[in-house]
């Protein structure tokens, strides 16, 4: 097999494996057998293998001579560092972003909005933290709005914090009853960064990430475990 084919299928192992651990079809604590992965993706346990390495590296799989690879537990702790470099982190790439972003930049984050609020409008009434569509959409909100900073450094630490949370997040989801708005703070976060306010705007930022630590820190305490 040729080097690009090789990478090729660790990316799909990667990806596909990365999406069930984040909507938590893979759920924390769970043991991943290199044998049972394979069986289930249809690809051989090399690429399986490297792709559970590449996770371990993000910090959403926990290995272990002794025992294996394993998702990675949840713990309040883990959730509030990881909340704590989020702001700081995402708050530096907003505030970079709104220096060097253009008309072209403008028009990408209103354009993510757009297409974030049309699925909230179709999905009017359901619990939306749970469909992969608007949590994509999200993404792809917040991701447009930092697409001006120029490191991508920095935007692969923001990306790899990001997923760690969302996986926090759609545990939050699966065990609350009451649903979080966010589109008013998605507006008020975009028409402040429009106006190039950059203390206020990463304030904002700040505090919408915080509301999900609040969130979070809610469920984690009802089930009393750290989950790991």
């Amino acid at each position: 097999m040729s080097n690009v084919a090789s990478r090729s299928l660790i990316e799909v192992a990667l990806q596909q494996m990365k999406q069930a651990i984040i909507c938590c079809e893979l759920p924390p604590g769970e043991k991943l057998k290199v044998a049972e992965l394979s069986q289930r993706y249809g690809l051989s346990s090399s690429p399986i293998r490297e792709a559970l390495n590449r996770l371990t590296q993000e910090g959403i799989v926990e290995s272990s001579e002794n025992k294996g690879f394993r998702v990675a537990g949840l713990s309040l702790e883990n959730f509030q560092e990881i909340t704590r470099l989020r702001q700081l982190l995402e708050g530096e790439a907003l505030a970079d972003a709104i220096r060097y972003g253009d008309d072209a930049w403008e028009a990408e984050v209103l354009g993510a909005y757009h297409r974030l609020g049309l699925v909230e409008k179709k999905l009017e009434g359901a619990f939306v933290a749970l469909d992969d569509e608007w949590s994509a959409r999200h993404k792809a909100f917040h991701f447009a709005l930092f697409s001006a900073c120029p490191s991508p450094q920095l935007l692969r630490m923001v990306d790899s914090l990001f997923n760690q949370a969302e996986r926090y997040r759609r545990f939050s989801a699966l065990h609350r009853t009451v649903a979080r708005h966010k589109g008013d703070e998605h507006k008020q976060l975009m028409d402040i960064a429009f106006s190039r306010d950059i203390d206020k705007a990463v304030g904002l930022l700040r505090m919408h990430i915080g509301k999900t630590l609040t969130n979070v820190a809610a469920v984690l305490r009802q089930h009393n475990t750290t989950l790991q």
